[in-house]
Parts: C-alpha cells; sequence; structure tokens
C-alpha cells in the first residue's frame, strides 16, 4: 500500500470514528427552527394538502385558508413550531368596478416569525399579501393570503397554478384620467403643487386637537375647489395614509358642520 493510500486510509478512519461527535456538535450547535421546518416539510410531503374551494367565476379548484389551517396545524403542533404575523404596513385604494360597484383593495406587507418552541430559535418569512373585498373583509382576506403563501414558500407546497387571492375574481373597471388625455392636459404650477403639498402635510403633523385638524385639512381642501389638475398633481406627490387622512378628515369636518346647522336650527326654533 502507498503512503498516500494509507494516509488516505487513516483520514477515513478517524472521520468514521468522530462523525457521531461531530453530528452531535452540529446538532447542539443549529438553531431548531429549521429542524422544525424541516420536519413539518417531511410530513406534509407525505400527505399534501386537498384543493377543497372552488373558484365559482372562473371555476378552478385551490387550497382555501381553512384547509391550509387544518392540514398544518397537528404538524405545527408536533414540531412545536410558531407561526406569528407581524404587519409593517398597509394600504388600501379604492376601485370601481365595471358593474359601477365599489372595490376596496388592500395591500399588506407582513412578517411572519417561524419560532421554534423548544430553544426559541427564528426565522423570518417576508410576503406581500393581496385582496379585493366589496365590504369590511379585504384586510382580512388580505392576511389570509399572506399566510398562505409564506407556508407555501417556507414548506414548498406545490401550487398548481393557485396563486389568486381568493374564490372569487373581480372585474375592474380602468382607471380613467380626470384631466383627460395627455394632450389635453392642463400645465400645472409646480410651486403650486410644492405649496399645497407642504401645506397638507404640515395640517396631517399638526400638533392640534382632532376637530382643529379636520377644520384646517378642509379648509385646504376647499382651496382647491374647481382646480381638478391641480388637485391630481398633489394627490400623486401625498402618499396613500396622507390622502386616506385628507379624506376621512374632510368627512368628519363636514359632519361636524351638519351637526352644528342641525344644532342651531333646532335651537331658532
Amino acid at each position: 500500500m502507498s503512503e498516500q493510500l494509507r494516509q488516505e486510509t487513516l483520514e477515513q478512519e478517524r472521520y468514521e470514528h468522530e462523525k457521531p461527535f461531530i453530528i452531535d456538535e452540529i446538532k447542539q450547535t443549529t438553531p431548531m427552527i429549521y429542524g422544525a421546518i424541516s420536519d413539518v416539510m417531511t410530513m406534509l410531503s407525505k400527505v399534501g394538502i386537498a384543493k377543497n374551494s372552488k373558484n365559482v367565476q372562473q371555476g378552478y379548484r385551490f387550497r382555501g385558508i381553512d384547509d391550509m389551517y387544518n392540514a398544518l396545524a397537528p404538524f405545527l403542533s408536533t414540531a412545536r413550531l410558531l407561526i406569528l404575523p407581524r404587519i409593517r404596513s398597509r394600504e388600501i385604494t379604492e376601485r370601481e368596478t365595471k358593474n359601477g360597484g365599489m372595490l376596496f383593495y388592500v395591500v399588506l406587507d407582513v412578517e411572519f416569525d417561524f419560532v421554534s418552541a423548544i430553544d426559541g430559535s427564528k426565522h423570518v418569512v417576508r410576503v406581500f399579501g393581496e385582496a379585493m373585498d366589496s365590504g369590511d373583509k379585504a384586510t382580512n382576506k388580505a392576511m389570509s393570503a399572506a399566510y398562505k403563501y409564506a407556508c407555501m414558500q417556507a414548506f414548498c407546497i406545490p401550487t398548481e397554478g393557485d396563486n389568486d387571492a381568493d374564490a372569487q375574481t373581480h372585474e375592474v373597471k380602468g382607471k380613467s384620467d380626470p384631466r383627460g388625455e395627455i394632450e389635453s392636459r392642463a400645465v400645472v404650477d409646480e410651486k403650486q403643487v410644492d405649496k399645497y403639498v407642504n401645506l397638507f402635510t404640515d395640517a396631517l403633523n399638526a400638533d392640534v386637537e382632532e376637530e382643529k385638524r379636520a377644520e384646517l385639512v378642509s379648509a385646504l381642501r376647499a382651496e382647491l375647489a374647481g382646480k381638478n389638475d391641480l388637485f391630481i398633481a398633489i394627490g400623486e406627490r401625498l402618499e396613500s395614509k396622507q390622502k386616506s387622512a385628507i379624506r376621512l378628515y374632510c368627512e368628519q369636518h363636514t359632519k361636524a358642520m351638519k351637526a352644528n346647522l342641525g344644532s342651531t336650527n333646532g335651537v331658532r326654533g
């Protein structure tokens, strides 16, 4: 036997002798969260998750959130694995359906902490959840979608074309620009845009009572009455949450004014 071959044989024998200790060391130092995720993957690979729900409009079958919960719950319990949500941001916009109805479109930026209940180690999975609803369920649906696809990606659950929000398919009317075609748009004074963006921002952040803030915002909105081109340009510069707040404060101020007017009329009567 050559010297080189003899050395290789000795190295192999030493490795075989020390392997159990090396594996034990790896088990002790590797965070248990990854073993828990792997255990759930193993259990899911044997049984899968059936597509028990059906899309009404397009007729295809998909895995609903209840299907995911029912399949995952016993496996997560066995693996001592927790999945805890944390919403980083939420955006909501209003869209019109082709039939003239109103839809609320919600986008959530969500982080899920996959946590081992044994040693407390965790891995963060970040996903976006999107959904539409004509009532107050858009955020709930978006949260369910985020959870479902976080689990699909973490546990390698096949989707087979199941990349939809839920059981409904919404037909949204295309957005129309109130300023008309680009060629016919009026030229907007950028200084005026900057001025009102700053004024709205200051009003929203003012250290005053809510009633006073609503009054300030409504006064600025009143100044822009009939100036659609300028108002739209301002809206393009504001954040979604700012535009939502402006709309809310204007509604609050209008209600307060009507209430005051009704109270005054009652006194006069």
